[in-house]
């Protein structure tokens, strides 16, 4: 984020663009990005005064108390009430678009589940493997100051230099190459630590041109907040450590850099410089260390994260506790202690699936324990590998998709279906389902595989909703069909009879109901990792009747849209009429969807073969033009001839 400029004399560090920052805006000539280093360019040049100024000081004590309450629930801290403030307009300053500290907050709220974002902090380490690096570690901490729990991430890779530095605490600003990274979008780092905390603090060392140097910066959601800013100033300062000892890299003036230094000390969890520099002890000549503190709590006011149930593992509080005031049966618990349900609450569990290739010569270190890499293909029975050609743009080079598709090896007693896709070797959708919760097909079928021809969208847990997602989506349910009919009796389940026409009823006897709005706002919006287990009862994945007074209305979910129904024959009373009528409603429906494919595909062709006959008609009339040129040529020299009388 840009630092706030109010004095003309501070001076500027000139980050040159890397290729995919040409996009930004130049202003008065001037193609690179302008950082200022200084935080106490914004006036406040002592700590002390932070605490005196703001939009607090306005506020009655029960007005503060319940800001600061609520201030510590992530869904709650953007609402906070600001003091309007006029910040006068230097003369020769050229006005700037200012990103309010509130923006943190809503641009984190990309992140609906935590995991989510501890997996992008993780893609950042992995990313460093090209740079050298053999692991990240994940762990809990204490801060010492208020005795609260902190989370902290530390990696071996290349570390970043001051520069560097100040493009990760920037917006959009990212060196990544997106054709062999997993970031892409410079924004993960800021979204990803805002969404698990509201205060973090970056170390880092790197040794890059021959200079060995050593970087702190802070992001602090509570300082932002409590001094009443209305501009992000993150302070920052560098160290240069080529002669072995930390001599302070002056960008300003000594001034400046120590207000840094204060103010780091201030609000981070160290409480002296020695405390602030001990930090670098453990990362070496290279690597980052990333601690995120103040911990956002959930409604009930205790931590998300849970550190106490399990000492080698991290787990969200909220998941972990879900029906377990219930009574449990043998069938949900078979469930639960599945990987795709372990894997909400569970940080071990979906960091052992979260890449698809393993990682050679890099781990993932949990709480102290390597995270041992799992895929769930290698435990598929009767596997099959289906190839898939998505239908790409003309100008896009020919693409060829491998699923693998089998019954999971606890089938026909757990009833676990989906898709495992991943992007880039990076799981985006765990579990995702296909085919509709009715239907009896499809039964512990899962398949895996890398759809990179589809963009994930920004929080990396779902792809964009595009042409080639629905294709996509059809051709998978496609899938499942013909291998449950080919293979469900290798699990004892009967093959379907041949499709026969749904007999078409009266009006007396069809009833249909419209999805209420809450229904499709549930459906819509439910979170990836639930993909897989039944909405209405996580702990069961079989087709259960809607409770909303009517006993035989079922939920039928198919390309994204919600199509409710009611189906008249009772499944209480044992008549399964009404489920073969759900499967062959779904079957035509696929049915009706490789159709439209092939109608697609036969129109790309034709657009193609129009395209290819333009062009040679094109081409024929400039023959034909040519000709005529040159036969009028030739009548010209004809007549030519004639004239002056020669043979």
């Amino acid at each position: 984020m840009p630092w706030v400029a109010n004095k003309p004399s501070i001076e500027v560090v000139e980050v040159d663009s890397s290729d995919d920052e040409q996009g930004g805006v130049d202003v008065g000539g001037v193609g690179r990005a302008q950082l200022l280093r200084s935080a106490s360019s914004t006036g406040l040049t002592s700590s002390t005064s932070y605490r005196s100024s703001g939009t607090f000081n306005s506020l009655n004590d029960g007005e503060y108390l319940k800001q600061k309450l609520e201030g510590r629930s992530f869904w709650k801290a953007g609402a906070y009430k600001v003091s309007s403030t006029n910040i006068p307009q230097l003369e020769g300053e050229l006005e700037h678009a200012r990103v309010h500290p509130k923006f943190l907050h809503s641009n984190a709220t990309s992140h609906k589940w935590a995991f989510g974002a501890i997996a992008e902090l993780l893609d950042n380490a992995v990313d460093e493997i090209s740079s050298g690096a053999t692991f990240v570690k994940v762990d809990k901490v204490m801060n010492t100051r208020d005795n609260s729990p902190a989370l902290v991430f530390q990696d071996d890779g290349g570390g970043m230099d001051p520069d560097r530095l100040i493009k990760c605490m920037s917006l959009g600003y990212s060196s990544k190459n997106s054709t062999t990274t997993i970031g892409q979008y410079g924004n993960g780092f800021k979204t990803s630590t805002m969404r698990l905390g509201a205060d973090v603090i970056v170390f880092s060392c790197s040794t890059r041109s021959g200079k060995a140097t050593q970087s702190v910066g802070l992001l602090s959601y509570t300082f932002l907040r409590q001094t009443g800013q209305d501009d992000v100033i993150v302070p920052m300062v560098d160290f240069d450590i080529c002669n072995h000892w930390a001599e302070p890299i002056i960008y300003s003036s000594l001034d400046d850099w120590t207000s840094n230094l204060n103010t780091i000390i201030e609000w981070s969890p160290f409480a002296s410089k020695e405390e602030l520099m001990a930090q670098f002890d453990g990362i070496g000549c290279h690597g980052t260390k990333i601690l995120i503190y103040n911990l956002w709590l959930n409604d009930e006011g205790i931590y998300e994260l849970s550190f106490d149930d399990d000492n080698e593992d991290i787990r969200l509080r909220d998941e972990a506790s879900d029906g377990s005031l219930s009574k449990i049966n043998k069938r949900t618990l078979e469930l639960q202690s599945h990987i795709s349900y372990r894997l909400r609450y569970s940080l071990r569990a979906y960091a052992s699936i979260l890449y698809l290739r393993k990682l050679k010569n890099f781990k993932i270190i949990l709480r102290g324990r390597p995270v041992e890499q799992f895929n769930i293909a290698d435990d598929l029975k009767h596997q099959q590998v289906v190839t898939y050609k998505p239908q790409l743009a003309a100008t896009s080079q020919d693409v060829l998709v491998k699923v693998t598709i089998g019954f999971i090896k606890e089938a026909p007693d757990l009833g676990v279906t989906g898709f495992n896709v991943y992007h880039k070797n990076r799981l985006i959708r765990p579990f995702w389902k296909v085919t509709a919760d009715g239907t009896s097909k499809a039964r512990c079928i899962v398949g895996v595989f890398e759809a990179s021809f589809i963009n994930p969208a920004h929080d990396k847990q779902d792809f964009e909703r595009s042409v080639l997602y629905i294709r996509l989506e059809a051709r998978l349910k496609q899938m499942v069909m013909d291998y449950w009919k080919s293979h469900c009796h290798l699990i004892g389940q009967q093959p379907p009879r041949p499709s026969a026409k749904i007999q078409k009823q009266s009006p007396a006897d069809q009833h249909f109901v419209a999805p209420s709005t809450n229904n499709f706002q549930n459906e819509v919006h439910q979170t990836p990792y639930m993909v897989g287990v039944s909405a209405s009862s996580r702990s069961d994945l079989s087709c259960e009747p809607a409770q909303n007074g009517h006993e035989n209305e079922w939920r039928i979910s198919s390309t994204g849209q919600n199509i409710s129904g009611i189906i008249n024959d009772s499944c209480r009373s044992g008549n399964a009429s009404g489920s073969q009528q759900l499967d062959q409603l779904c079957e035509e429906n696929i049915q009706l969807f490789r159709r439209c494919g092939e109608h697609v595909q036969k129109e790309n062709e034709l657009k193609q073969t129009i395209s290819k006959l333009e062009k040679d008609l094109e081409e024929t009339r400039r023959k034909c033009a040519q000709l005529s040129a040159h036969l009028e040529s030739r009548k010209q020299q004809l007549l030519l001839k004639q004239q002056v009388g020669l043979p």
